[in-house]
């Protein structure tokens, strides 16, 4: 569902064409899905210092999820540097927040360069040929070692952290996509930094991330991603209302324009939808094409 709809749009947009027929950028986009204990967030600073891109860590995608427009208090509670922060928002309302960690996700890409850490990111621009999706996890043995280290734990707690972590992952992937997060097919690169160190491990990821292949990509690609930026954030929008309705579909025929259609059940819902929509940052003309049932129909 997810990847699905991107495809689409990027096929509408020139994805495929011929080299040299449509504009092109110089990027370097990277995922990086990780397991707790295997040093990959130290591994992820040091491809975005030596690539010189911005990290997408949980801190700088909840400052990208404000300047977007989600609510100060929707985020209340949650420490800047909390880990999985938008793992704990899905648990209070699953696909509104969905569709607002898709959101982020995919205005973060739209910029054409970084390295962006979890929350599906190898699944969700996994369609978009200039992206490299990374694995970067370790041994659970090594990964005990170095969660005692790191955080002062007894053995039992660091095996128990670790089975945990891996568990919501598991949980939460298969929830927001069905699939397994460790499937390989996902990814482009797998790294243990047991085998070759966390200096090397990062060195082998810049060294991929330079390929010419990955660093061509059309603009017709970078505008799929700020419209499907857009849904995502509409949907959420739509969800937030309450309104009762049935199926409504929202799509972005062209950079700025919301075209929503679905069914209704009461006017004053048609009568408001505009209004906040049209309040989203970067919407700048709402399309309403919804069937309106009358009360008793439903």
């Amino acid at each position: 569902m997810h990847d699905g709809m991107l495809r689409v749009l990027l096929l509408r947009h020139g994805r495929g064409v011929q080299h040299g027929r449509v504009k092109e950028v110089d990027m370097s986009l990277i995922t990086i899905t990780h397991t707790i204990g295997c040093d990959a967030l130290a591994i992820a600073r040091r491809v975005a210092d030596g690539l010189t891109v911005e990290i997408y860590d949980d801190s700088r995608l909840r400052e990208e999820a404000l300047r977007m427009g989600l609510h100060t208090e929707q985020l209340k509670g949650f420490r800047e540097k909390a880990p999985d922060w938008f793992e704990h928002l899905l648990s209070e309302k699953p696909e509104m927040y969905l569709n607002l960690m898709e959101s982020v996700i995919y205005e973060a890409a739209r910029c054409g360069q970084g390295v962006i850490i979890g929350h599906g990111s190898q699944m969700l621009l996994h369609d978009f040929n200039c992206a490299m999706h990374v694995l970067v996890t370790s041994h659970e043995e090594s990964r005990i070692h170095r969660l005692m280290h790191e955080m002062k734990l007894s053995r039992g707690a660091s095996q128990k952290l670790i089975r945990k972590s891996d568990n919501e992952k598991r949980r939460f992937f298969r929830y927001a996509f069905h699939k397994d997060w460790d499937d390989p097919s996902l990814y482009d690169l797998y790294v243990n930094p047991d085998k070759v160190g966390s200096d090397k491990a990062a060195q082998l990821i810049m060294e991929m991330a330079r390929s010419p292949e990955l660093e061509s990509c059309s603009m017709y690609a970078l505008d799929a991603l700020g419209r499907m930026s857009q849904t995502k954030r509409i949907e959420a929008t739509l969800m937030e209302m309450d309104l009762r309705h049935s199926a409504l579909r929202v799509e972005m025929p062209e950079k700025g324009v919301a075209h929503i259609t679905g069914v209704l059940y009461n006017h004053e819902d048609k009568g408001r939808i505009p209004a906040v929509v049209g309040r989203i940052p970067g919407v700048e003309k709402v399309q309403l094409d919804v069937t309106l049932v009358p009360a008793g129909y439903d």
